[in-house]
């Protein structure tokens, strides 16, 4: 796009302003080539905030964090997300994670989950699923679900999806954990309530302290680390190791990986990884 041809004053000054406060607030790391795309998704903020250049938005940005920065992060946030994406993962869950995480578990029954980086919720709901579909009937389990944009988590919450979004899943799926819409919600199917309740979504900033995050058998953090730069990647899995079990479980994108970070975990194959047991 010509700048002849853009609404507000945009310059190469801006973007990297702009980008500099992503990678300060969140940890990522925006290429030289989503220059025209912070122009097309921060021009409704401008305009919201009636404001006519993007100089005058980063300074509003700087001065207002507290009220700007979640609109920010939202705008400029990509989410792609399905249900079973990358399934292998999750045959690796039901078929040599789970059997093994019963094994080793002597005395406890009860399993807690993570989907960090949830997006709009499919992923979480699709670890329940697996979970509720091959954990033992006398375990419990429970998901966290964390994202660091407020807009996504509200679509993950409220768990209704149009029925493109869960065509591949089979009858049986369909009939066990959705609720088909009627009238002008015929299109469109809502997560069953006892899915929905097994799952807490919450706003979460990896790039902040989470202490209280910790105890868990898997951690499913996948398609987020490629945002970020060598140190903070490897520094984000250790964190992740910590918050482990021991014995647990770190599954991350197919396009990711751990090769030659520092981070105490096992490669198993396939961008599964295993915290070793002592």
């Amino acid at each position: 796009m010509r700048d002849s041809q853009r609404e507000f004053a945009y310059t190469r000054a801006d973007f990297d302003r702009l980008r500099q406060l992503s990678r300060d607030y969140s940890g990522i790391q925006v290429p030289d080539d989503k220059f025209d795309m912070f122009y097309s998704r921060l021009a409704k903020r401008l305009r919201a905030l009636g404001l006519s250049t993007f100089r005058s938005y980063v300074d509003y940005l700087s001065a207002h964090p507290d009220l700007e920065f979640t609109e920010f992060i939202n705008s400029v946030t990509t989410n792609l997300t399905a249900f079973f994406r990358e399934n292998h993962h999750f045959e690796f869950l039901a078929k040599q994670a789970l059997p093994q995480i019963c094994k080793q578990s002597v005395g406890r029954k009860t399993l807690s989950a993570w989907s960090a980086g949830c997006s709009t919720g499919e992923e979480a709901y699709s670890l329940a699923m697996t979970l509720h579909e091959h954990l033992p009937g006398d375990w419990r389990f429970q998901v966290l679900a964390t994202d660091l944009d407020t807009q996504v988590l509200r679509t993950a919450a409220a768990g209704v999806y149009p029925l493109e979004a869960v065509a591949r899943l089979g009858e049986r799926r369909l009939k066990q954990w959705f609720q088909k819409g009627v009238g002008r919600q015929d299109r469109r199917v809502r997560v069953k309530a006892e899915l929905r309740e097994a799952i807490e979504f919450r706003q979460l900033n990896l790039m902040r302290d989470w202490p209280e995050l910790s105890g868990f058998d898997l951690i499913f953090c996948r398609n987020v680390l490629i945002y970020f730069d060598r140190s903070t990647k490897e520094a984000l899995a250790k964190r992740y190791w910590q918050a482990l079990r021991p014995g647990g479980y770190l599954f991350i994108g197919h396009s990711e990986s751990l090769h030659q970070l520092d981070t105490g975990f096992e490669a198993l194959g396939q961008t599964v990884y295993r915290k070793p047991e002592r």
